[in-house]
Formats: C-alpha cells, structure tokens, sequence
C-alpha cells in the first residue's frame, strides 16, 4: 500500500509532511512534497485529506483487493469526496460527512 503524489499538482505548502504519522513525506528542494520509501507507507490516508491541491493518491494495489486504482479525497465545504479512478479511466465517487463517519 502507497501513495502516489504528482509533482505538477503539488503546491508545496507542506500540510502532508506534517502529518504524516510515519515522517515518511519530505519536500524537496523546490518544496514539493515527495515519499521516499514508498513501500513504507501505512495508508492511514492523513496527507490525502490534508492536500488541498489533489496531488496525493492512494494506490490501492493487490494487497487491498485492487487492480491499479488509486483513491483521491476532495474536501468540498464539510464532505470529503472520495474519488476511485479506475486505470481504464472510469471514476466513482462517495460522498462523506466527516461528522456522521463513526456513526453506526
């Protein structure tokens, strides 16, 4: 399980370096976040919902059931939209209230 991040979305502002629980997420010389050991990601998904820009995916490989998706999040006023891009390009979404998430 890894994150993917696009170097062209990125704004550099930081947020996922802080938040990675691992301290796996650094920035670069041009302050572009980059993951080093991508293979030592835990997939707790904290840099995804803190990225603004859309620049950080999880990659859900075989070990979690996928066949090459990856998962974006969007914050849209007070849901987060999770995004699953299928690698033959179709896209589902779920809306998600963080306030009604552990809710059960």
């Amino acid at each position: 399980m890894s994150i993917r991040i696009d170097q062209a979305l990125c704004a550099g502002c930081g947020k996922c370096v802080e938040v990675c629980p691992g301290n796996l997420i650094k920035q670069g010389k041009d302050k572009r976040a980059v993951i080093l050991q991508e293979r030592d990601c835990w997939g707790c998904t904290s840099c995804l919902k803190e990225c603004s820009r859309g620049a950080i995916a999880l990659y859900l490989g075989a070990d979690l059931g996928g066949h090459g998706e990856t998962l974006h999040i969007k914050k849209q006023r007070e849901h987060f939209i999770w995004e699953v891009h299928f690698p033959a390009g179709e896209v589902k979404t779920i809306k998600v209230n963080p306030k009604e998430a552990n809710q059960y």
